[in-house]
C-alpha cells in the first residue's frame, strides 16, 4: 500500500468529488466540511457530498440540504464515505433517506519510471489513445457523445442536461480527456484530473462493438501515465461493484480502498438523480 490511509484516501477523494460536483454545478452551498450542488434535473451532480470527516452535521444543516434539492424539484441525495459519523446515518435514516447506490473506490500507487503501457495481454492491436483538445468544438462533441455512450440506453440521444456537463466538464482547466481510436473511429474515452498528489480517473465509456479488446485498459493506462507525469502518487478510480470498470482496474494493479453509499429522499413530485 501507498502511504495514504484508507481514511486519508476517503477524506481527500470525496473532497475532490464535491468541489468538481460544485464546480459544474448551476448552484451550490457549503454544507459543514462538504457542499450541495444543483446542476439542473436529470443531472449527476445533484448531490451533497464531502462532508462527515471534520465538522458534525447537525440537523439544522440536514433541514437545509432537504430544503436545497427539494425547492429545486429533485430528490435529497447525499454521499458518504464509510468514515462518516453513526450518528449521521441514524439522522438520515429518521428523516426517511434510503439507500440507492453502492460505488466501489479503488486505488493505486504511481511511482516515477514504472512502465504503465505494459498491459497484462499487450497493448490492444490497432489501438492508438489521443488527447482531447478542449479548443476544438468537433473533438470535445465527439468525446462527450462517446464517453456518455455507458451510461445510458444504446442509441438513445444525450440528453440536454448531460450534453452541457459533458462539455464542461472536457473544458475544465483540470481536465484530461482522451479518446481511443481503432482506424478513424473513436471506440472509446475516458477522462482524468490530477490535482494534491492524487489522479482521478472518471468518465470511461467504450462502444459495445469495440468491447472485449483491452480499450479499457488502454485507456486506464494513459491517464495513469499523466497521473505520473503531473507528479502524483496515488491514482483513483470509482466503479459500480463488479462491472467491468473494476475488473479492468484490478488487473492494472488497483485495489480496494472503501465503499460509497448513496442516499435519497423519496417525495412526491420530487425527481431522482442519477
Amino acid at each position: 500500500m501507498s502511504e495514504w490511509s484508507f481514511v486519508e484516501i476517503a477524506r481527500v477523494f470525496e473532497r475532490k468529488q464535491g468541489t468538481a460536483a460544485v464546480e459544474l454545478a448551476l448552484e451550490s452551498r457549503e454544507l459543514a466540511d462538504g457542499w450541495m450542488a444543483y446542476g439542473g434535473q436529470g443531472s449527476y451532480v445533484n448531490k451533497s457530498c464531502g462532508f462527515g470527516f471534520d465538522q458534525p452535521v447537525t440537523e439544522a444543516q440536514l433541514d437545509e440540504l432537504e430544503a436545497f434539492f427539494a425547492s429545486r424539484g429533485v430528490e435529497p441525495k447525499v454521499e458518504l464515505s464509510p468514515f462518516a459519523p453513526p450518528a449521521l446515518l441514524e439522522s438520515l435514516g429518521r428523516r426517511g433517506f434510503v439507500l440507492r447506490e453502492f460505488v466501489n473506490v479503488l486505488y493505486r500507487p504511481l511511482r516515477p519510471g514504472e512502465d504503465l503501457r505494459k498491459l497484462p495481454h499487450g497493448w490492444p492491436e490497432g489501438v492508438r489513445i489521443e488527447q482531447v483538445d478542449p479548443t476544438d468544438e468537433a473533438a470535445v462533441l465527439e468525446f462527450v457523445e462517446v464517453s456518455s455512450s455507458g451510461f445510458m440506453p444504446e442509441g438513445e440521444p444525450l440528453s440536454p442536461v448531460f450534453l452541457d456537463l459533458g462539455i464542461r466538464s472536457v473544458r475544465h482547466p483540470g481536465t484530461t480527456a482522451y479518446v481511443a481510436r481503432v482506424g478513424k473511429e473513436a471506440a472509446g474515452a475516458g477522462s482524468c484530473e490530477s490535482s494534491g498528489g492524487l489522479t482521478s480517473l472518471f468518465g470511461t465509456s467504450v462502444k459495445p462493438a469495440f468491447r472485449r479488446r483491452g480499450i479499457q485498459q488502454a485507456l486506464i493506462a494513459a491517464r495513469l501515465a499523466r497521473g505520473q507525469e503531473q507528479g502524483s502518487t496515488l491514482a483513483i478510480i470509482a466503479s459500480g461493484p463488479g462491472i467491468p470498470t473494476e475488473r479492468n482496474a484490478t488487473r492494472l494493479g488497483f485495489a480496494m480502498a472503501y465503499s460509497r453509499v448513496a442516499l435519497a429522499k423519496p417525495g412526491q413530485g420530487l425527481v431522482p438523480s442519477p
